[in-house]
């Protein structure tokens, strides 16, 4: 890394990190994801400063919308239902809309709209109105828990495609699908996704977390928080899911609190990750020690940039096995030895 007296020369810098992820250059692989910390332009604008390479913006909740519908939704007046139902869509698109604008005025980082739908009427048209609004990208939240007895097998997966296929129909921004971790094979679903013109899919999706309330016999929240060991779900099928489908791009969310997490993610295939616990506990500086982190280790093995490790231990190089039954039964049958 090249410096003047004290001062680092920043442009080798963000070539050292620079990637691709779902069409966008980004200065690096750190995307700040859908959160409070990214619902203000004000906020968007910090994060670049803090050396972000993305924000995904704050996301319009379609069950949050429908729950005000259901909550003021009047059986005795039908055309004032369908106008209160126009009105709730109308006025949280106009919100995100706001904040594309506005971000886009004040930041040069990619900005990346999300929508968390759950079917796929009115989010369908709104996609050509983000792109208008300036966009740079959309990602698409499509997390639900199956529980229906009478459950169709595959057609939660199924219900991904369509989505996809008809908001492609909309816009010609890039899509990014974030996955929820319920899915018992993400690698066919991808495949198929992959073949419907997804540019990266992101896994997975935090979950809301339940608890129980023992004192109060009742429903709670339960840890909100990701932690560092969350990331494991996502490394395993990033590693085979970019062997099997190397075409598109993948993001790992989820337990990415530090600069050694990311490095895992970019060997494990990944193009960029998306933080959130992280800054809410330390800070925005953390970015750039998460930077620094990185770069220190590149530059102790003399990478010259991302590309030259990117999936370096993906299951095109450690097979399957590697992450699959076989291995948890011998770790557990030689660490039980050791043990007795």
């Amino acid at each position: 890394m090249r410096s003047i007296g004290n001062y680092k020369t920043h442009f080798y810098i963000m070539g050292k990190l620079e990637t691709s992820f779902a069409g966008l250059k980004l200065q690096n692989p750190i995307i700040v994801s859908s959160s409070g910390l990214t619902d203000t332009a004000s906020k968007c604008h910090s994060l670049e400063e803090a050396g972000a390479g993305a924000v995904v913006l704050k996301s319009i909740f379609e069950e949050q919308i429908m729950q005000q519908y259901d909550r003021w939704y009047n059986p005795n007046n039908n055309e004032g239902n369908d106008y209160l139902n126009t009105y709730l869509h109308s006025y949280s698109l106009n919100k995100h809309i706001l904040l594309i604008q506005e971000a886009k005025r004040i930041c040069t980082i990619p900005i990346i709209a999300s929508i968390n739908c759950t079917g796929m009427d009115e989010w369908i048209s709104y996609a050509k109105i983000i792109e208008d609004a300036g966009a740079d990208a959309i990602e698409l939240n499509i997390m639900e828990v199956q529980t229906d007895k009478e459950y169709e097998y595959g057609s939660y997966e199924q219900k991904h495609i369509n989505i996809l296929k008809n908001v492609k129909k909309h816009t010609s921004l890039p899509i990014i699908i974030k996955l929820g971790m319920n899915l018992t094979n993400p690698i066919a679903l991808i495949n198929q996704l992959y073949a419907n013109g997804v540019n990266a899919v992101v896994l997975f999706n935090h979950p809301y977390r339940p608890d129980i309330n023992i004192d109060k016999s009742s429903l709670t929240v339960g840890e909100m928080w990701s932690h560092a060991s969350d990331i494991c779900n996502a490394l395993r099928w990033t590693c085979i899911g970019s062997a099997e489908i190397p075409l598109i791009d993948y993001g790992i969310s989820g337990g990415v609190h530090d600069g050694w997490a990311v490095i895992k993610s970019l060997l494990a295939g990944a193009s960029a990750v998306e933080i959130c616990t992280t800054i809410f506990w330390n800070g925005s500086q953390r970015i750039q020690t998460m930077k620094k982190q990185i770069e220190e280790w590149m530059n102790e093995r003399e990478y010259k940039n991302i590309q030259q490790f990117k999936g370096k231990i993906n299951t095109s190089f450690q097979g399957k096995n590697m992450f699959e039954r076989t291995q948890f039964m011998k770790y557990y049958s030689t660490y039980n030895q050791n043990k007795i």
